[in-house]
């Protein structure tokens, strides 16, 4: 059948050209150069409602043919301010928001690798529409890609005793988690009809992206529903939130709310619970979702084990606010780092040397970069390498031509490079292109064979404890060894000291 061209460049194909049958029902996408596109998928119902803080529930069926042309709205969230540099302009966002996007140059039995993707916001801002998140360049290297929505913020991660109490699983707040490993399972069904292949999925993350991909690795749930994993920037190998914890933080919320019964608390209208504040968004050990912490899950090898890539940015916290209200004298610094670090703050200095005023803010920008992203990164790796499995190691220090000056390699900066999608009004060199090439080439491979190396790229050996080598993913690809040793060492030491007894002080 005829095709309709569009002003943008992407053809929407009459029914029956591209249509493919899915949970639900039949859709059918676009195409342009190759590559067709199916946006705003469903998979699960909205959970809106009775379906509020409940586990995502199966797709509700539709008649007729579906034209997936759009992407769904955002989940529930508060947007960035304008002047961030995370800022996007505002899209619609809905409770009723569980779809994803999937991009294919293949067709039904190709047996392509997926590449599955989960955004990055702290779990209270983001979605799998950000154009950066476009799979087009990745599909024409060959992999399917799937880019998803999972429940945020309160929606997502409320826990309270009445919630546990109607859950047959004794479970609450674990809810965008849920959302993530329905969206897997959503795959394994359905991606065979995309050309992609179900044994060979790759699930692939930023920041909170990265965190959901580590916990991924650490639920039972997700067992067989992934083949491998990418984080970029983020892990969870510190202590976890238990549920009781969660619970006593959802009652306050929800009196807060002025909720007193979980009737009264699913009639709020969103926007209320939008704009009330003291919500800690994090999941939670729950005995079912998560049946210990992450670090516990790895460290005795009850966890569903394949090969990773996991790195971090040279410069992440220039965009974080680690540099905010940074001391003004070497006398005020000494005592910052005095009262955060105690009997340990003289190791701290020795891993993060001040001789002066000048030194000050990088000191704490590099720590702060370290101990939210670095530290975890390797912990990652050593421990994957530990259980028997491949970890390859990197460190991104590229800088793009954002025309906020200063940032370096800033946290979230590799991720259009990695999707090989140099979109934005900037002024992009050769040099940005080939990097973009160049990761994207890594990526893909390692979603096709488990190995980032292919043909014509710098060979990157997997990690070992010995010579610890990563990759040095910057203007030319560069193989080194021992990043930041010395003060990733004494932050192992640091975070995982015993806690402080509240009664003895020690």
């Amino acid at each position: 059948m005829s095709a309709l061209a569009l002003g943008c460049g992407y053809l929407v194909l009459a029914d029956g050209d591209t249509d493919i049958k899915v949970d639900g029902g039949v859709i059918a996408g676009t195409s342009a150069s190759g590559v067709r596109a199916f946006k705003g998928v469903p998979f699960a119902a909205a959970p809106v409602g009775e379906r509020r803080w409940q586990p995502p529930q199966p797709v509700v069926a539709w008649t007729g043919v579906k034209h997936a042309d759009a992407t769904g709205p955002r989940c529930q969230q508060t947007p960035y301010a304008t002047t961030s540099v995370y800022y996007e302009p505002e899209e619609k966002t809905s409770e009723d928001c569980l779809y994803l996007n999937v991009w294919t140059a293949g067709k039904a039995g190709d047996k392509r690798p997926v590449m599955v993707w989960m955004y990055g916001g702290a779990l209270t801002k983001g979605s799998g529409a950000v154009p950066t998140y476009d799979g087009t360049a990745l599909a024409k290297k060959g992999a399917v890609v799937v880019t998803i929505n999972y429940r945020l913020g309160a929606f997502g991660y409320f826990a309270h005793p009445a919630l546990t109490a109607e859950s047959p699983q004794h479970s609450s707040g674990n809810y965008g988690t849920l959302d993530q490993v329905a969206a897997l399972k959503w795959v394994q069904r359905n991606i065979a009809a995309f050309g992609g292949d179900a044994g060979r999925v790759t699930i692939f993350g930023e920041s909170a992206g990265s965190w959901s991909v580590n916990v991924m690795m650490a639920t039972p749930l997700a067992k067989g529903l992934f083949h491998r994993a990418i984080g970029e920037s983020g892990g969870r190998f510190t202590r976890g939130v238990r549920l009781a914890e969660a619970e006593q933080a959802g009652v306050a919320f929800a009196k807060n709310l002025g909720a007193d019964s979980l009737t009264a608390l699913r009639a709020v209208p969103a926007d209320k619970i939008l704009a009330a504040t003291g919500f800690r968004t994090t999941e939670n050990v729950d005995g079912w979702v998560l049946p210990d912490e992450v670090r516990t899950l790895f460290a005795q090898n009850r966890y569903n084990k394949v090969p990773v890539i996991v790195g971090s940015n040279g410069n992440e916290s220039t965009t974080l606010g680690a540099a905010n209200a940074v001391p003004k004298t070497m006398d005020e610094y000494r005592a910052r780092i005095r009262t955060q670090y105690g009997e340990m703050a003289g190791e701290f200095d020795a891993a993060y040397p001040v001789r002066s005023e000048a030194d000050i803010t990088d000191a704490l920008l590099s720590s702060a970069r370290d101990t939210t992203f670095t530290w975890h990164m390797r912990e990652w790796a050593r421990l994957n390498t530990a259980a028997g499995a491949k970890a390859y190691v990197y460190q991104f220090t590229h800088t793009d031509p954002n025309p906020t000056k200063g940032l370096g390699a800033y946290h979230t900066a590799e991720i259009e490079y990695v999707f090989n999608n140099l979109w934005r009004d900037w002024t992009y060199t050769s040099v940005d292109r080939q990097v973009a090439d160049t990761m994207s080439s890594y990526w893909v491979n390692f979603a096709a064979t488990g190995d980032p190396n292919g043909a014509g790229l710098t060979k990157w050996p997997p990690y070992d404890l010995k010579t610890e080598p990563y990759m040095d993913l910057g203007a030319v690809p560069a193989v080194r060894s021992h990043l930041l040793t010395a003060q990733l060492d004494f932050l192992g030491r640091f975070l995982n000291r015993p806690p402080v007894s509240p009664t003895t002080g020690r």
